[in-house]
Protein backbone atom coordinates (compact mmCIF):
# COMPACT_ATOMS: atom_id res chain seq x y z
CA UNK A 1 0.00 0.00 0.00
CA UNK A 2 2.89 2.50 0.50
CA UNK A 3 3.91 2.81 -2.94
CA UNK A 4 0.19 2.54 -4.37
CA UNK A 5 -0.34 5.26 -1.82
CA UNK A 6 3.09 7.41 -3.20
CA UNK A 7 1.47 6.58 -6.70
CA UNK A 8 -2.04 8.52 -5.44
CA UNK A 9 -0.11 11.26 -4.32
CA UNK A 10 1.70 11.74 -7.24
CA UNK A 11 -1.37 11.45 -9.77
CA UNK A 12 -3.32 13.71 -7.24
CA UNK A 13 -0.25 16.63 -7.07
CA UNK A 14 -0.02 16.78 -10.84
CA UNK A 15 -3.82 17.02 -11.83
CA UNK A 16 -4.18 19.72 -8.60
CA UNK A 17 -1.43 21.64 -10.94
CA UNK A 18 -3.00 21.38 -14.02
CA UNK A 19 -6.52 22.01 -13.21
CA UNK A 20 -6.90 22.89 -9.41
CA UNK A 21 -7.94 21.62 -6.29
CA UNK A 22 -11.42 21.89 -6.80
CA UNK A 23 -12.07 20.95 -9.96
CA UNK A 24 -10.01 17.32 -9.35
CA UNK A 25 -12.27 14.29 -8.15
CA UNK A 26 -11.29 11.37 -6.63
CA UNK A 27 -12.12 9.39 -9.82
CA UNK A 28 -9.84 11.06 -11.25
CA UNK A 29 -7.01 10.59 -9.09
CA UNK A 30 -7.43 7.17 -8.73
CA UNK A 31 -8.04 7.05 -12.99
CA UNK A 32 -4.52 8.67 -13.34
CA UNK A 33 -2.54 6.20 -10.56
CA UNK A 34 -4.18 3.32 -12.26
CA UNK A 35 -6.62 2.26 -9.28
CA UNK A 36 -9.70 1.77 -8.62
CA UNK A 37 -11.48 4.38 -6.35
CA UNK A 38 -12.04 1.72 -3.55
CA UNK A 39 -7.90 1.71 -3.41
CA UNK A 40 -8.10 5.25 -2.94
CA UNK A 41 -10.44 5.31 0.12
CA UNK A 42 -8.49 2.39 1.39
CA UNK A 43 -5.22 4.83 1.42
CA UNK A 44 -7.03 8.10 1.93
CA UNK A 45 -9.80 8.51 3.41
CA UNK A 46 -10.55 11.74 1.67
CA UNK A 47 -9.18 14.22 -0.89
CA UNK A 48 -8.18 16.18 1.62
CA UNK A 49 -6.12 13.78 3.47
CA UNK A 50 -3.86 13.39 -0.02
CA UNK A 51 -2.43 16.71 0.67
CA UNK A 52 -2.12 15.60 4.72
CA UNK A 53 -0.90 12.48 4.94
CA UNK A 54 1.12 11.96 7.45
CA UNK A 55 -0.27 14.40 9.95
CA UNK A 56 -1.91 12.29 12.50
CA UNK A 57 1.30 10.30 12.82
CA UNK A 58 3.51 13.49 12.79
CA UNK A 59 1.63 15.08 15.81
CA UNK A 60 1.89 11.97 17.68
CA UNK A 61 5.34 12.05 17.37
CA UNK A 62 5.70 15.49 18.57
CA UNK A 63 3.73 14.51 21.44
CA UNK A 64 5.34 11.21 22.80
CA UNK A 65 8.43 13.81 22.73
CA UNK A 66 6.58 16.67 24.74
CA UNK A 67 5.18 13.92 26.87
CA UNK A 68 9.15 13.17 28.72
CA UNK A 69 9.87 16.91 29.53
CA UNK A 70 9.99 17.65 33.23
CA UNK A 71 10.45 20.62 35.69
CA UNK A 72 14.24 20.29 35.26
CA UNK A 73 15.22 24.22 33.72
CA UNK A 74 17.49 22.69 31.49
CA UNK A 75 15.57 19.58 30.11
CA UNK A 76 12.37 20.98 29.36
CA UNK A 77 13.81 23.51 26.70
CA UNK A 78 16.00 21.00 25.16
CA UNK A 79 13.05 18.50 24.51
CA UNK A 80 10.61 21.34 23.58
CA UNK A 81 13.49 22.55 20.75
CA UNK A 82 13.67 18.66 19.77
CA UNK A 83 10.13 18.17 19.69
CA UNK A 84 10.62 21.48 17.11
CA UNK A 85 12.77 19.93 15.19
CA UNK A 86 10.96 16.90 14.49
CA UNK A 87 8.41 19.12 12.68
CA UNK A 88 10.80 20.50 10.59
CA UNK A 89 12.88 17.28 9.86
CA UNK A 90 9.66 15.90 8.55
CA UNK A 91 8.99 18.65 5.91
CA UNK A 92 12.63 18.37 4.74
CA UNK A 93 12.38 14.98 4.18
CA UNK A 94 9.50 15.69 2.16
CA UNK A 95 11.43 17.97 -0.04
CA UNK A 96 9.18 19.01 -2.99
CA UNK A 97 6.10 17.63 -2.19
CA UNK A 98 5.93 20.13 1.29
CA UNK A 99 6.53 22.88 -1.36
CA UNK A 100 3.45 21.68 -3.60
CA UNK A 101 1.68 21.72 -0.47
CA UNK A 102 2.58 25.11 0.33
CA UNK A 103 1.81 26.28 -2.71
CA UNK A 104 -1.86 24.40 -2.70
CA UNK A 105 -2.69 25.65 0.97
CA UNK A 106 -1.99 29.10 -0.04
CA UNK A 107 -4.83 29.52 -2.62
CA UNK A 108 -7.39 27.05 -1.51
CA UNK A 109 -9.26 28.32 1.97
CA UNK A 110 -9.92 25.08 2.96
CA UNK A 111 -6.98 23.91 2.57
CA UNK A 112 -5.59 27.02 4.29
CA UNK A 113 -7.96 26.68 7.18
CA UNK A 114 -6.48 23.09 7.89
CA UNK A 115 -3.47 24.30 8.05
CA UNK A 116 -4.26 27.17 10.66
CA UNK A 117 -5.82 24.38 12.74
CA UNK A 118 -2.95 22.35 12.45
CA UNK A 119 -0.95 25.26 13.97
CA UNK A 120 -3.22 26.06 16.50
CA UNK A 121 -2.93 21.91 17.63
CA UNK A 122 0.88 22.03 17.99
CA UNK A 123 0.76 25.80 19.85
CA UNK A 124 -1.62 23.59 22.44
CA UNK A 125 0.81 20.27 22.45
CA UNK A 126 3.45 22.77 23.76
CA UNK A 127 1.44 24.58 26.48
CA UNK A 128 -0.01 21.77 28.12
CA UNK A 129 3.60 19.85 28.12
CA UNK A 130 5.61 23.39 28.78
CA UNK A 131 3.20 23.74 32.02
CA UNK A 132 5.33 21.50 33.46
CA UNK A 133 8.58 23.77 33.34
CA UNK A 134 6.12 26.95 34.22
CA UNK A 135 4.87 24.97 37.13
CA UNK A 136 1.34 26.80 36.12
CA UNK A 137 -2.08 25.34 36.39
CA UNK A 138 -4.54 24.67 33.53
CA UNK A 139 -6.34 27.94 32.57
CA UNK A 140 -3.87 29.89 34.25
CA UNK A 141 -0.51 29.57 31.89
CA UNK A 142 -0.08 32.78 30.58
CA UNK A 143 4.06 31.73 30.64
CA UNK A 144 3.76 28.36 28.83
CA UNK A 145 0.88 29.78 26.68
CA UNK A 146 3.06 32.68 25.08
CA UNK A 147 6.39 29.91 25.32
CA UNK A 148 4.20 27.75 22.94
CA UNK A 149 3.54 30.60 20.55
CA UNK A 150 7.17 31.37 20.21
CA UNK A 151 8.32 28.55 19.75
CA UNK A 152 5.53 27.59 16.96
CA UNK A 153 6.07 31.10 15.52
CA UNK A 154 9.71 30.67 15.18
CA UNK A 155 9.26 27.27 13.69
CA UNK A 156 6.70 28.44 10.71
CA UNK A 157 9.01 31.54 10.29
CA UNK A 158 11.89 29.11 9.51
CA UNK A 159 9.51 26.42 7.80
CA UNK A 160 8.39 29.21 5.47
CA UNK A 161 11.61 30.31 4.67
CA UNK A 162 12.57 27.05 3.66
CA UNK A 163 9.68 25.92 1.17
CA UNK A 164 10.15 29.40 -0.32
CA UNK A 165 13.63 28.05 -0.88
CA UNK A 166 15.30 31.15 0.53
CA UNK A 167 17.03 28.28 2.35
CA UNK A 168 18.31 25.38 1.85
CA UNK A 169 18.37 22.11 4.17
CA UNK A 170 21.19 23.06 5.93
CA UNK A 171 20.34 26.62 6.20
CA UNK A 172 17.09 25.55 7.72
CA UNK A 173 18.21 23.43 10.39
CA UNK A 174 20.74 26.23 11.53
CA UNK A 175 18.25 28.80 11.21
CA UNK A 176 16.02 26.63 13.69
CA UNK A 177 18.54 25.96 16.11
CA UNK A 178 19.43 30.13 16.36
CA UNK A 179 15.57 31.12 16.62
CA UNK A 180 14.85 28.92 19.11
CA UNK A 181 17.83 29.81 20.54
CA UNK A 182 17.22 32.89 21.02
CA UNK A 183 13.27 32.15 22.23
CA UNK A 184 14.33 29.96 24.91
CA UNK A 185 16.98 32.20 26.12
CA UNK A 186 14.85 35.08 26.41
CA UNK A 187 12.08 33.01 28.33
CA UNK A 188 14.17 30.85 30.55
CA UNK A 189 14.20 34.37 33.14
CA UNK A 190 10.28 33.87 33.69
CA UNK A 191 10.44 30.46 34.87
CA UNK A 192 11.03 29.05 38.07
CA UNK A 193 14.75 28.08 38.25
CA UNK A 194 15.61 30.89 35.69
CA UNK A 195 16.26 34.47 36.68
CA UNK A 196 12.98 35.15 38.18
CA UNK A 197 12.55 33.89 41.54
CA UNK A 198 16.41 33.67 41.65
CA UNK A 199 17.55 37.82 41.51
CA UNK A 200 18.07 40.05 44.25
CA UNK A 201 15.11 40.77 46.43
CA UNK A 202 12.98 38.48 44.53
CA UNK A 203 12.93 35.76 47.77
CA UNK A 204 14.01 32.80 45.72
CA UNK A 205 17.35 32.45 46.47
CA UNK A 206 20.89 34.03 45.10
CA UNK A 207 22.24 33.71 41.56
CA UNK A 208 20.84 33.32 38.41
CA UNK A 209 20.55 30.38 36.60
CA UNK A 210 21.23 29.93 32.33
CA UNK A 211 19.86 27.44 30.41
CA UNK A 212 22.44 26.51 27.45
CA UNK A 213 21.28 25.19 24.09
CA UNK A 214 22.74 24.37 20.62
CA UNK A 215 22.76 27.77 18.32
CA UNK A 216 24.01 28.79 14.81
CA UNK A 217 24.42 32.13 16.47
CA UNK A 218 28.02 33.10 17.44
CA UNK A 219 28.70 33.97 21.07
CA UNK A 220 28.72 37.66 20.53
CA UNK A 221 24.79 37.71 18.68
CA UNK A 222 24.11 35.35 21.72
CA UNK A 223 25.43 37.24 24.94
CA UNK A 224 23.51 40.63 23.91
CA UNK A 225 20.12 38.47 24.74
CA UNK A 226 21.23 36.97 27.87
CA UNK A 227 22.17 40.07 28.80
CA UNK A 228 18.80 41.42 28.13
CA UNK A 229 17.05 38.44 29.60
CA UNK A 230 18.95 38.75 32.97
CA UNK A 231 18.26 41.89 33.28
CA UNK A 232 14.65 41.81 33.29
CA UNK A 233 14.50 41.05 37.21
CA UNK A 234 17.15 43.48 38.08
CA UNK A 235 15.92 46.63 40.11
CA UNK A 236 15.38 49.52 37.93
CA UNK A 237 16.71 47.61 35.31
CA UNK A 238 20.40 46.97 35.59
CA UNK A 239 22.24 44.72 33.77
CA UNK A 240 23.72 41.87 35.29
CA UNK A 241 27.74 41.40 35.94
CA UNK A 242 28.91 39.99 32.64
Amino acid sequence: MPETAARLREAAYALFEQQGYAATTVDQIAARAGVGRSTFFRAFGSKEDVIFPDHDALVARVAARLATLGSDPGAAPIGATEAARIVLEHYLAEGDLARARYRLTATVPTLRDREVSSTTGYRRLFRDALRTWTGEDPGDDLRAEVIAGSIVTAHNHVLRRWLREDLDDAGARAALDRALGLVLASVSAAVPGGAEGAGPGSGGGDGTTVVVLRSGATIEQVLPHLREALATDRPHGRPSPA
